[in-house]
């Protein structure tokens, strides 16, 4: 479980944000079978204007499940319809994602509501972005350290069944190694570049020790939280989506898809955005933008 005040599952209960509406299966009942070792992906071909993540692209889902419902989950697209990020609704107007998926307010929109993507079926809604606020201290020259963007909508999002906001892990929050949480998105996975399903994958949280004897201590800072290096890995299109972790069952969004293994090794965690890191930041830009 995610380790964090009690109130808060309360408070966000309360404001409606972390609830899935529409599942097939209850929170806590996730397929675990990504958590068992597996072997690592040689090679995933890299998918045309899409940004990388060290060298491998946006950081699918590697031994990972199609996913359920996820109310908070949208696709950043381009003009022609194809989605190179991911990202999460956290209010009416504003989208969270990471600032190396380079966003264009003219060029990209958001799609949120969607499930499958080759459907024409769904009750989906597309936004066009009227702001991009990026990370003043983001370079990418320091590996994606403060990789958070924030994206604020053209018109306020109706909320249904179907779309809703995520709960963000606050200051406080305190995640043990080894807590099982979920990522998703529609990046590639061992057997497809792009696919139309959203998927899912259980990763474990991996310590910051831990993380750093994998990718060597300069590289992971406390504004990074790693997960995975078992069996499930985040992919080429995945960046910008959510590592999330229930509690009392509410979700709340702890990490934000940014870097990892350019050939989206299995063996190796993922480094996300630490949400937490960043929630005084993100509580002020969209209090006074």
């Amino acid at each position: 479980m995610i380790w964090i005040i009690s109130f808060l599952a309360l408070v966000a209960s309360t404001l409606g944000c972390g609830v899935r509406q529409m599942e097939r299966h209850l929170a806590g009942e996730i397929d675990k079978r990504s958590i068992s070792a597996a072997r690592a992906l040689s090679s995933v071909r890299d998918l045309p204007n899409v940004p990388n993540v060290v060298g491998g692209g946006p950081a699918g889902i590697i031994h990972g499940n199609e996913a359920h419902s996820w109310p908070w989950q949208v696709s950043i697209q381009t003009s022609r319809g194809q989605q190179f990020c991911g990202g999460t609704l956290i209010s009416k107007n504003w989208i969270l994602t990471a600032a190396h998926c380079s966003v264009q307010p003219r060029n990209d929109y958001v799609v949120l509501g969607q499930y499958d993507r080759g459907s024409n079926n769904e009750d989906i809604q597309v936004k066009k972005i009227s702001k991009v606020i990026t990370h003043p201290d983001y370079k990418k020259q320091t590996k994606y350290n403060n990789d958070v963007a924030l994206l604020k909508l053209s018109s306020p999002v109706q909320m249904t069944s179907r779309i809703s906001p995520i709960c963000l892990s606050s200051s406080l929050t305190s995640i043990r190694p080894g807590t099982l949480c979920v990522t998703t998105g529609w990046g590639a996975t061992e057997t497809v570049s792009n696919p139309r399903i959203l998927q899912e994958a259980t990763v474990p949280i991996v310590s910051q020790a831990q993380c750093r004897q994998f990718w060597h201590r300069i590289s992971i800072t406390d504004a990074m939280i790693c997960a995975g290096a078992s069996g499930a890995s985040s992919c080429q299109g995945d960046s910008g989506g959510p590592l999330m972790c229930e509690s009392s069952g509410v979700w709340y969004q702890v990490g934000i898809v940014s870097w990892g293994h350019e050939s989206c090794s299995t063996d190796r965690p993922v480094v996300y955005t630490r949400v937490s890191y960043f929630r005084q930041w993100i509580n002020e830009i969209i209090r006074f933008s």
